[in-house]
C-alpha cells in the first residue's frame, strides 16, 4: 500500500477538510455557548469520517469487480 498517495488523494483531502471544519465548528460552538452548533459540529466530523470510509470501500469493492471480470474474459 503507497500511504504516500493515500494521504494526498482527494478523496483524503477532503475529508480533512471537512473535519477540520467540523472542528472549528465545534469549537465556536464552545466557545460561545451554542449547543446546537457544537453538536451540529461533532455530528458533521462523525459523517465526514464514515463518508470516506464508505467511498474508499466502494472504490475498492469496484476496483476488484472490475479485476474478476478481466480475469473471466482471460480464462476463456
Amino acid at each position: 500500500m503507497d500511504w504516500k498517495e493515500k494521504i494526498f488523494s482527494r478523496k483524503f483531502m477532503l475529508c480533512c477538510a471537512a473535519f477540520l471544519g467540523s472542528v472549528a465548528t465545534s469549537i465556536s460552538g464552545i466557545v460561545t455557548s451554542n449547543q446546537t452548533i457544537t453538536i451540529i459540529g461533532t455530528v458533521c466530523g462523525i459523517l465526514s469520517a464514515a463518508l470516506y470510509a464508505f467511498a474508499e470501500a466502494w472504490v475498492d469493492g469496484k476496483a476488484v469487480e472490475k479485476r474478476i471480470d478481466i480475469d473471466k474474459s482471460e480464462g476463456e
